[in-house]
């Protein structure tokens, strides 16, 4: 592989992922299951009682339930990838900010550990891990 198959490569998945961040926080349902291969494997387990989500559907109906009528703003830089033909590794700095309503909300700061793989010449992502650094989290006060 060439070093410009390479930098293109790397610019098609940081592409894809800001496709990512954007299409999850418009809710664009469609456009962001489009960036998934359909065995798609989804670990939110840290800190959470959620077993390994497995295939593409089971996963986005899970991120649905979590933050469907939530607003939300996701935000990843920093990107190490690492290509090896059609596939590739990436980890990105990741900041989100949840808001399900008034006095709920968390603002997140981890890591996308991430497995991409390359499909009819697009860069898809087969497996995404989600690792926590830090939660800061805002709770409803009681009315008095």
């Amino acid at each position: 592989m060439s070093d410009v198959d390479t930098i293109k490569d790397w610019m098609a998945i940081c592409n894809a992922k800001a496709r990512y961040c954007r299409t999850l926080d418009t809710k664009d349902w469609a456009g962001y299951r489009d960036l998934f291969t359909e065995d798609y494997e989804l670990d939110v387990s840290e800190g959470t009682d959620l077993p390994i989500i497995r295939g593409r559907d089971a996963a986005i109906a899970q991120v649905q339930s979590s933050i469907l009528t939530a607003k939300t703003a996701h935000q990843v830089h920093s990107p190490e990838i690492t290509i090896n033909g059609d596939e590739a590794f990436a980890i990105w700095a990741l900041q989100d900010r949840v808001v399900w309503g008034p006095g709920k909300a968390l603002t997140g700061y981890g890591h996308y550990h991430e497995r991409w793989v390359r499909q009819n010449g697009e860069w898809k992502i087969a497996a995404l891990k989600l690792t926590r650094l830090h939660i800061d989290f805002e709770m409803a006060t009681p009315a008095s």
